[in-house]
């Protein structure tokens, strides 16, 4: 859970003892014939648009000797379509003001443009070309298998933690090989995709009957409705994709390991348990102790790690980490925590000191006092995400692509704030013992100096 600002908590802590569903987003959900789901949600307070589309294919789609698939793919969708070559798509959203960008996450890839809303024809119309008539050639996937190496480089294998966190992490905590290869895929599996490869990914997953639209902002629903109808509407179905069996074997046992990181300057602990199914009752009391722990400046981990045992310097924690938060977090997933903390303390000593809040928890349960300001924070959070155009468009098609139902957004905060001081107590006693739990230390290590300095400081 990110924190957030005492001053935001003190303003939004009068609305506690309101009703939870004391704001209404408004929706029209309806289906093209090709199967795509359209959600739209007008909301005429800034002329600003956000087109967002998701679809249900992420790395945990992926096939053995394929990873890194979706996540290349994010890529090829920026090279160009038949109507709109390579580099017009962000020309054009640019040039009209707008921003753009897309992302890989372990059951989807997701794209926007949010833009002046007499825009929207425009972002609809680029969406649709792509989805219909994407470039996939020779020159397209090399330039981009290169370019997925280089962010690698870049944003993993040169920055602390990253590498330990986004390729080990997964590896220790899960078995089952869809849950735990690489999100980004390794050079092996990218140097031998083919474009005959691409195009297959392609068809099945890049469907429209695999995929949500969703526009919130500045629009006319009717008028809204037959653009989209104009662009997406004959894009041809596909095959329903069968996507892969996710369920991890056998009973969780404990398991710990050090990873040395030549980046790092300043050591930290990944520690997980394995977490509830999305949307069951022990999913939202799991997500309320989160909250309890990490939620805000008053949370436990910020009273009694970072100020009064003075142990931890940071923290984040949430069910689906490192990949995933409350919104798109899909099971199977941990409630993940990860802590930096200063080299006088031992990595065991901070997970002691983790268990020893939790146990609190399990042996004393909440007061009123801490599930007031608990359900504070939630409420202001969600109220905050309700407020961009591009949060709410996500929040919506997750909720579309994963539960069928883009009301939750009105109603789910009820499910959150309903949950007791007794669920959560049995929920900490359920899922976060030392017996379910996997530690990942990360402990800064001496950088290799190259053979030549070497020599020379001899």
């Amino acid at each position: 859970m990110k924190p957030i600002s005492l001053l935001l908590l003190l303003l939004a802590a009068g609305a506690v003892l309101a009703p939870a569903a004391d704001f209404t987003i408004p929706i029209e959900k309806f289906k093209l014939p090709n199967g795509m789901r359209v959600i739209l949600s007008r909301d005429n307070a800034v002329p600003v648009v956000t087109v967002y589309v998701i679809y249900g294919v992420g790395a945990r789609s992926e096939e053995k000797g394929r990873t890194g698939f979706a996540h290349l793919f994010e890529h090829m969708m920026f090279e160009g379509s038949a109507n709109a070559p390579k580099g017009m798509h962000d020309k054009m959203i640019e040039s009209n003001g707008g921003v753009l960008n897309g992302s890989t996450h372990p059951d989807f890839t997701d794209y926007y443009e949010t833009l002046p809303s007499n825009k929207l024809a425009t972002a609809l119309w680029l969406e649709s070309d792509r989805m219909r008539s994407l470039a996939i050639t020779d020159e397209n996937l090399k330039n981009q298998k290169e370019a997925v190496k280089q962010e690698r480089r870049l944003t993993f294998d040169n920055r602390p933690y990253n590498t330990a966190i986004v390729d080990r992490w997964p590896q220790l905590s899960f078995r089952n090989w869809q849950n735990y290869h690489s999100l980004i895929g390794s050079f092996e599996d990218l140097n031998a995709a083919s474009v005959a490869d691409v195009a297959k990914f392609f068809k099945t997953y890049y469907a429209p009957n695999n995929a949500v639209l969703v526009i919130v902002g500045d629009i006319q629903n009717g008028a809204a409705k037959k653009l989209v109808e104009t662009y997406f509407a004959d894009i041809p179905a596909q095959p329903q994709p069968q996507h892969p069996d996710l369920s991890e074997p056998g009973k969780p046992q404990p398991k710990q390991e050090v990873y040395r990181d030549p980046l790092a300057r300043v050591p930290g602990v990944v520690i997980g348990y394995p977490g509830p199914a999305r949307r069951s009752p022990d999913y939202y009391a799991l997500n309320m102790v989160d909250a309890l722990l990490t939620g805000g400046e008053s949370s436990r981990f910020q009273l009694d790690l970072v100020k009064g045992k003075e142990s931890v310097i940071q923290y984040e924690a949430n069910l689906g980490w490192p990949f995933a938060g409350p919104s798109d977090y899909k099971a199977p997933g941990d409630y993940g925590i990860f802590l930096l903390y200063k080299p006088n303390f031992a990595a065991q000593q901070i997970v002691d000191q983790v268990q020893e809040e939790i146990a609190r928890v399990q042996k004393e349960g909440v007061e009123q006092k801490e599930l007031d300001r608990v359900r504070t924070f939630l409420r202001l959070s969600r109220i905050s995400q309700m407020q961009g155009s591009l949060s709410r468009a996500q929040l919506l098609g997750q909720y579309e692509l994963f539960d069928g139902n883009p009301e939750l957004v009105n109603t789910e905060i009820g499910d959150f704030l309903a949950v007791t001081p007794a669920q959560m107590q049995a929920a900490a006693r359920k899922y976060l013992t030392p017996e379910r739990r996997t530690v990942l230390e990360i402990a800064p290590a001496p950088r290799k100096r190259p053979a030549g300095a070497q020599k020379e400081a001899q």
